[in-house]
């Protein structure tokens, strides 16, 4: 009993309201796992679903006062400042509970079609989920990799449930064997950055680094250029998206849709973190090589988007094209450029949710060519309206969510002169416009005897597909409310 204080242990302050959320959806994947060993498998199904949504909503509810107690007391920090309770952390925390819900939504009649076991599936779900929550409110980079390493360990599994599909297991395969290879990059960063400055803490990290003139940088440069290798294989970003196209394409498309949205945006939360919260006094040193990789993302993602002929590679490239976007608003190490990378995820993730939302209703996953979708407009004109607005709203067109997230960024860049780059987004955004225009093209320009496919649809996809749209709609029309919801999670992360 006094063997603590006998070794002079002093255990670290936890609060524990700060960790509910994950603690939620931690609870809820063993609770599915239990039940629905004893259910039917109808049964289990439509209790695994339900239980997912139920934990998606308490945890947001949850999140929603989080956020209050931040405007009130300010940012505080929780198991020994290994987990950071701020705005930045509670704007992605909403966003992953969001996206969560919208997920469980669209697996609820998928998982039953092609075969996959429910409960398995909803509870890895909800353990990735509550990976990415860690990875975007980590304050420790060992934490970190451990959020990052629950979420992509639960998404190679639910990618290779699709047993039938030969396709699944080597997409499973070859994220798995990419993933390790990218966590040894960052591995080997956080000890390099754990020589040059004691620390993995991020606060730590930062503090010394505003107090400490270096005469050699070379291991401190090391660690950084690691880190962003590591975390440029988890957001895609050219040079390191090989394994996206392949990946995307033999995934569920309830499992891409995942990947396309949380996986990227939990992946730039530490990107953000990591070279705001603690590398923010060495931005001329890592913004250059941000800009590099920005532009090379935008191109090859835009370029190669028009030459596919598969409409989930032509997303897996227009992913990798908004991932360039995203990275224009990072390297201008501006509190605005954050601002509109934050902004820039939110309405992304809930584009591309509602895109694969349609995917997934267009029949089996084996293949997906773009003459599957010929006639579309003429025997599901409800159906393809909805997915032209989403596919116009990727392509930055006015009055969609996306317009006003392109040219946030864009703005961020302009105001941090790097005009070059600020180019290169509006010219990328004009060639990749061109890969949405076929896929709309293809759903409305058709022969009089073209009958037209017939999707798989259900309550669950047109629940989801209609409020994508209308939120896309509405936030072109309105984006005030999410841009100082952006604008307040910022300046906290900044100061750390």
């Amino acid at each position: 009993m006094f063997a603590p204080q006998l070794l002079g242990f002093v255990s670290p302050s936890i609060n524990w309201w700060a960790l509910l959320p994950q603690m939620i959806l931690l609870g809820a994947a063993l609770l599915i796992l239990l039940l629905s060993s004893l259910a039917p498998r109808r049964s289990s199904t439509t209790f695994a679903t339900v239980t997912t949504l139920g934990a998606a909503i308490t945890a947001y509810f949850v999140s929603i006062g989080l956020w209050y107690d931040v405007e009130r007391e300010g940012a505080s920090s929780s198991i020994a400042s290994a987990f950071g309770v701020d705005g930045f952390s509670i704007f992605f925390t909403m966003l992953i509970l969001i996206a969560l819900a919208i997920t469980a939504l669209l697996s609820h009649h998928y998982l039953d079609r092609e075969g996959i076991a429910p409960p398995e599936f909803h509870a890895l779900l909800l353990c990735s989920a509550a990976g990415a929550i860690v990875m975007a409110a980590a304050n420790d980079l060992v934490v970190m990799f451990l959020g990052l390493e629950a979420l992509s360990i639960a998404i190679y599994v639910m990618i290779a449930m699709h047993s039938r599909r030969s396709e699944a297991r080597e997409s499973a395969v070859k994220y798995f064997v990419l993933g390790a290879f990218s966590s040894a990059f960052l591995l080997y960063g956080i000890a390099l950055t754990y020589g040059a400055t004691g620390s993995t803490n991020l606060v730590h990290v930062r503090e010394y680094l505003d107090a400490v003139v270096f005469r050699d940088q070379h291991m401190l440069m090391a660690a950084m250029g690691l880190l962003l290798v590591g975390l440029s294989f988890k957001v895609a970003a050219a040079p390191f998206h090989f394994w996206a196209p392949d990946v995307y394409q033999g995934a569920p498309s309830p499992v891409t849709g995942w990947m396309a949205s949380i996986a990227k945006a939990a992946g730039f939360a530490a990107l953000l973190r990591i070279f705001f919260a603690a590398f923010a006094s060495h931005d001329s040193d890592w913004s250059p090589v941000v800009a590099v990789l920005a532009f090379v993302t935008l191109v090859v993602g835009a370029v190669m988007a028009i030459l596919q002929t598969d409409v989930k590679r032509m997303l897996a490239f227009s992913s990798i094209s908004h991932a360039g976007y995203v990275l224009v608003a990072v390297q201008s190490a501006s509190n605005d450029g954050t601002a509109a990378a934050l902004f820039y995820l939110f309405t992304y993730t809930l584009m591309v949710l509602g895109t694969f939302a349609v995917v997934g209703a267009m029949g089996s996953d084996d293949h997906h060519p773009l003459t599957r979708y010929t006639g579309l407009g003429r025997s599901k004109p409800l159906i393809a309206l909805s997915l032209t607005a989403l596919l116009l709203a990727q392509a930055g067109v006015p009055t969609t969510s996306g317009f006003i997230a392109k040219f946030q960024v864009i703005s961020a860049a302009v105001s941090n002169q790097s005009y070059f780059l600020a180019g290169a987004a509006m010219v990328t955004a004009v060639i990749g416009a061109f890969m949405y225009l076929r896929i709309i093209m293809t759903m409305y320009v058709v022969d009089d005897d073209e009958s037209g496919p017939s999707p798989v649809w259900h309550w669950t996809t047109s629940t989801v597909v209609l409020g994508t749209v209308i939120f896309t709609m509405v936030l072109g029309l309105v984006p005030q409310f999410l841009i100082e919801f952006a604008e307040q999670a910022v300046p906290i992360l900044i100061r750390g």
